[in-house]
């Protein structure tokens, strides 16, 4: 079993996440008719794979995510954001406890 992760980290992973795949989103049209952008592309998710691997630490569902945004088109599905979701699950630290209520 992974070991927990705060609860900070886990807002920083879903916010790159989150903003790497609404990027990826908006810039999907300009691999219609530009010039081939795959290879920034390709180094972007590299940097933000290396990210989420420093933040959340390894997890399997981080590398099909890399490989599946160097294919044309198939970059507009939210990957990274489904991989945190997989990294991320279940690994947040437990709530601490209440104080017991005094009653006088």
């Amino acid at each position: 079993m992974p070991p927990p992760l705060s609860k900070t980290r886990i807002r920083v992973a879903w916010a790159i996440a989150l903003t790497m795949d609404a990027i990826q989103l908006g810039t999907a049209p300009a691999e219609l008719g530009g010039p081939p952008v795959w290879f920034i592309e390709g180094a972007v998710d590299l940097v933000t794979m290396a990210a989420l691997w420093a933040v959340v630490g390894f997890h399997w569902a981080f590398l099909p995510s890399f490989a599946t945004k160097l294919l044309p088109f198939v970059d507009i599905a939210p990957t990274w954001t489904l991989a945190v979701f997989l990294a991320t699950r279940g690994r947040s630290e437990p709530d601490l406890p209440l104080p017991p209520k005094v009653v006088n």
